[in-house]
């Protein structure tokens, strides 16, 4: 079992003290990751289904992460995850490489396609359709990656006659993570993620999300490339060492908890938890 923990960019860890505190002491204690998550805006006020409010300090995903990549040398960098309709996908894709090699390598890119319209509206895209358009742009960034002369031509994105180096340093590139909790979101992970992520799931809806993603899988074919799904999890609070063997036994390979931490030192004991939680599960 694969042990991270949510939010390095967001609330005390947008400070960037507090961040390269709390990723210094995940990688001494031999945690996998560190997560970030993101919203360019948030309503005002805050309506639901918003997560926080809108004064909440949430650090940019790729900002975040860079800035720790060199100030760790073995902890993976992930976002959990980058709501990738609002981004144009070749910018998005030049962000990420550059953070993979930065970092020497280590970071986890895990996308989704969005949830809070206000925040769409925002920015000027369009809410309807945004699950195509996260499809396309998966598409894009691999072509981007590995392709030896990039191209795409889809409904939403169109490139030839263009490059972007550095190339990542993860061959063939960084893993690509899908998150959602829906039938197009488990066919998305299928079909294009060489993971799924499930945010603030317990033991009864991690099932119910891995009985979407069976049914997923007789629908869309999964290109052999991609290997075998990489199930990852932020579990709700309570977790202990028994409900980490229950998520284990449903095939659940990383677990992501998201620390109630107010200052520091809860971010610390989280760390520290989160270790002994990993030293009871070997």
């Amino acid at each position: 079992m694969k042990l991270g923990l949510f939010g390095i960019n967001t609330g005390v860890c947008a400070q960037p003290e507090v961040a390269v505190r709390v990723a210094r002491a995940a990688e001494e204690a031999g945690l996998e990751s560190v997560w970030t998550g993101e919203h360019a805006v948030l309503p005002d006020p805050q309506v639901p289904p918003s997560p926080a409010p809108p004064r909440h300090p949430m650090l940019d995903p790729a900002a975040c992460l860079g800035f720790l990549a060199g100030q760790t040398q073995r902890l993976r960098l992930a976002t959990g995850i980058v709501i990738l309709p609002q981004r144009n996908p070749l910018l998005l894709a030049k962000e990420m490489a550059s953070v993979d090699v930065l970092s020497g390598g280590r970071l986890v890119l895990g996308v989704a396609a969005g949830y809070l319209e206000p925040e769409f509206r925002a920015l000027g895209v369009p809410f309807a359709g945004r699950g195509p358009r996260t499809d396309e742009a998966i598409d894009v960034l691999r072509a981007v990656w590995t392709q030896e002369k990039p191209h795409f031509s889809g409904a939403h994105f169109r490139f030839e006659g263009v490059d972007a180096y550095p190339r990542p340093l993860q061959q063939p590139h960084p893993p690509i993570v899908v998150g959602g909790h829906s039938a197009p979101a488990f066919r998305r992970a299928v079909s294009r993620g060489n993971g799924w992520y499930g945010f603030f799931q317990g033991l009864e809806a991690t099932e119910a999300c891995l009985a979407g993603l069976e049914t997923a899988a007789k629908q869309v074919e999964r290109p052999a490339a991609l290997g075998a799904l990489e199930i990852s999890i932020s579990p709700p609070p309570g977790l202990d060492a028994d409900r980490a063997r229950r998520y284990q036994d449903l095939g659940v390979e990383r677990l992501v908890p998201v620390p109630a931490a107010r200052d520091l030192d809860d971010w610390l004991r989280a760390v520290e938890e989160s270790a002994a939680l990993g030293e009871a599960l070997r």
